[in-house]
């Protein structure tokens, strides 16, 4: 994911996570906020993943998730003219379950985020 897609700074998540819940999965927790140009995404993982090794693979696998389906060209996050701040948070069932279903939770935040408010 390009730089300019991240979210790097800890007040960033800091002041998305203190926020409202936007969707909560099996495999991963969205929270988000609107922002003015493009939306960003930050990815981080649950402290129940115990293992260094474990925390990263989930963190690449939603970073993937990112990249694929809430960054692609036809994703309502690139449409239009609101962004998102967006960050997920792994939990433990993202290391098992199939790219499939952290895919079709992925799609389940997008409907969320499409929806008007």
């Amino acid at each position: 994911m390009k730089k300019h897609f991240r979210l790097t700074r800890q007040r960033d998540f800091t002041r998305l996570v203190r926020g409202r819940r936007l969707f909560a999965g099996r495999s991963l927790i969205a929270f988000a906020a609107p922002r003015e140009g493009a939306s960003r995404i930050g990815v981080t993982s649950s402290r129940d993943i115990r293992g260094a090794v474990a925390r990263n693979r989930a963190r690449r696998r939603l970073r993937e998730l990112g990249r694929r389906i809430l960054l692609a060209e036809d994703s309502p996050l690139r449409r239009g003219g609101i962004g998102y701040d967006v960050v997920l948070i792994a939990r433990t069932p993202a290391l098992e379950l199939p790219m499939s279903e952290l895919e079709a939770e992925a799609r389940s935040l997008l409907d969320r985020l499409d929806r008007p408010r």
